[in-house]
Order: C-alpha cells, then structure tokens, then sequence
C-alpha cells in the first residue's frame, strides 16, 4: 500500500520536502552534486530537484555511484528499529541490575542525554525508566511468591529495598500484603456495589489500594459471579453508603469518557500487561487503533496476540479502554463484557465528539 503512494517521483520528492518518515523504508534518493544518498526524512538541507535521482534501495544507491549520508544512515536498519533496539538494550542493563538505575545512569549507559533517553523510554515502551523499573520489580515479586519462595527472601531478590518502606512498598505492587499474595489473596478484602450505567449494570469494587475492578454486566448475580471468579479467596462484602461517591465518579467516567477517574486504581497484572493498559488509556475518546498498532505502541511489533491477551485480561472496564481496540479491518473483535456492548461503547464516544 505504501509503494502505491511512492511510486512516481512527482510523489517521492513530495515526501523529500516534507521529509515524511513513511516513506524512508520505500525508497531513497541521491544528490549528484554530492555523490550522497539519503532517507526522504533527513534533516540536512533539501537539494535543489534537478540535481537528485531517485532508487528502491540503499543497494541500488551504492551500486550507481552513491555513499550513504552520515546523518540520516539509510544504509542502515530503519530508525525506529534502531529507537527499538536502543531500548530493547537499555531494558536488557535493567534486567542485569540487581539494584535499581537512576535515569543519568542509564542514558549514560545509552551514550544519549537523559532527557532524550526519557522520552525515547516512553515512546517505546509505553513507560517511564522508573516506571518500568518498579513494574519489573514487582513482577519478579510476583513470580517468586507464586513459586513458594518465602516472603522475605523473595522481597530482597526482587530488589526491594530495606528499611521502614520495605514492606509498604511491596503491599502497594502486590495490591496486598506478600503473604496474602503467597496464599491466592486469602484474607483480602474487597468491598463493592452496582449500579446502572448506560451500558447495563456496572460493578465496582475497591480493595485497600484502590478501585480493583470495574466490571459491566445485564444483571447483578451476573456481576457478582464475574467479581467471584477474579477474587476467589478474597473476603468480599456490599458496600454501604459511604460508597456512594466512589459509584458516581466511576459512572460519570462512563458517561463522559474524556473525564479522568479521580481515584488510586489497584493495578494488579505483568510488567508487559501494565505496558498494554498504559496505552490503552492514552488513546482519546472517539478514536480506535489496531491490535497490530497497539503491539507497535508499546515496542512489540510481534506481540499481537499477546495485546490481544492483556487487553482481556482487563479488569477495569472502559477506565482502562480496551474496547477502542479493533481488527486491522476496522471490524469489531471480541470483548470481555460482549461485542454488543463494545459497539454500544464507541457508538456513545462518536456521538460525544460530534
């Protein structure tokens, strides 16, 4: 599709001026007054139109006589591959430390300046340094837990630190205490209520963390039994009345999808499902992306079935939007709470930007 746009030079030089980034993998053109082949997005300066000819690849380039411009590097793999790379290393250097990196360490380590290697960071990962740091902390929390590893042990091997936050901070990764994550959650407790939204019935539930679960239902046994199967050994009880306020700010979301939830939220999933949500909740209300562009967003091209993995296993219905995420057609895919009710959801987010 992309070498249909690119497939005359009137077009090719469009995206020369504009230096268009799409066009880099589709061809690259030479300057012979310079004896340079570029990518149609490098920022040097434009040559005049006569004195540039156009090839399919840096090969056919370097075959007529060219060498490739130092700056832009069109011999090399694409830019955003290098971007990916870069970071795909700097994640490795994380994973090798056993104790955390400051954001100056790491760029160092990058060679790159620390406010480029913080936006780069998030651009590809979804995250921040310290961010994804922490997710990654808690997941080697989690699986040592889940493996029978004693709870003290388990804390100093995952990286957390001694002293008086060393037990609060592993509570607020778990979204428990580590021994009640090491028993299944036995002894948690939840509280929750329902309450009508315009999609149906809407459950919320709340545990000592914050908001756990926003479920969407036809009926309140159903929704029970769906909060059941999430929290099996929790301790779980109908709020009272002092509930009220948390119901009507989750619903006002609902109602007005741009409206940013005013409450902690009780995040409780992998360092990779953490990444998924992440972008999931910075795209607008009113638009969608593709599973394939999601698995991009978040720096793994290959990873479509594993999006479509996290994206059901969502637990915060429409606070973490995984119902704006379609096939690569356009068409509706499955959905935790029913393809109806997806359809139901962006339909009320087209009208509210219209």
């Amino acid at each position: 599709m992309k070498q249909s746009i690119y497939h005359t030079e009137d077009a090719r030089w469009q995206a020369v001026e504009t230096r268009d980034a799409n066009a880099d993998e589709q061809f690259v053109f030479g300057v012979i007054t310079t004896g340079i082949f570029c990518r149609p997005s490098c920022r040097a300066r434009h040559p005049l139109r006569q004195n540039v000819r156009f090839y399919q690849s840096a090969d056919a380039a370097q075959a007529a006589g060219f060498r490739p411009c130092k700056r832009c590097q069109p011999d090399k793999a694409p830019l955003h591959q290098q971007r990916v790379e870069r970071i795909r290393k700097a994640c490795a250097v994380l994973d090798a430390s056993e104790q955390s990196l400051t954001l100056d360490a790491l760029a160092q380590e990058m060679a790159i300046s620390p406010y480029h290697f913080h936006r780069l960071f998030k651009s590809v990962t979804g995250m921040t340094p310290k961010a994804w740091q922490t997710a990654r902390r808690n997941q080697r929390l989690r699986d040592a837990l889940t493996h029978g590893e004693a709870v003290t042990p388990a804390l100093y091997q995952a990286g957390f630190g001694s002293g008086s936050s060393f037990y609060r901070d592993a509570d607020a990764a778990l979204g428990m205490t580590a021994k009640q994550f090491r028993s299944g959650g036995k002894q948690l407790s939840l509280r929750y209520a329902m309450v009508d939204c315009h999609v149906g019935r809407c459950l919320v539930a709340q545990s000592p963390r914050g908001i756990c679960a926003v479920l969407l239902g036809d009926d309140d046994a159903e929704l029970e039994a769906q909060l059941a199967g999430l929290f099996p050994l929790a301790k779980r009880r109908l709020a009272q009345d002092d509930f009220s306020d948390i119901l009507e700010k989750v619903v006002a979301c609902i109602r007005a999808p741009d409206t940013r939830l005013d409450l902690p939220l009780d995040f409780q999933g992998t360092l990779f499902q953490q990444q998924v949500w992440e972008a999931l909740r910075a795209i607008p209300s009113g638009e969608t992306i593709s599973y394939q562009a999601l698995a991009a967003k978040v720096g793994k091209p290959n990873a479509v079935r594993a999006v479509a993995s996290a994206c059901g296993a969502n637990r915060l219905a429409i606070i973490v939007p995984c119902h704006r995420v379609l096939r690569r057609d356009g068409q509706l895919s499955g959905y935790r709470w029913g393809v109806a009710r997806k359809a139901a959801l962006l339909q009320h987010e087209a009208k509210k930007e219209t």
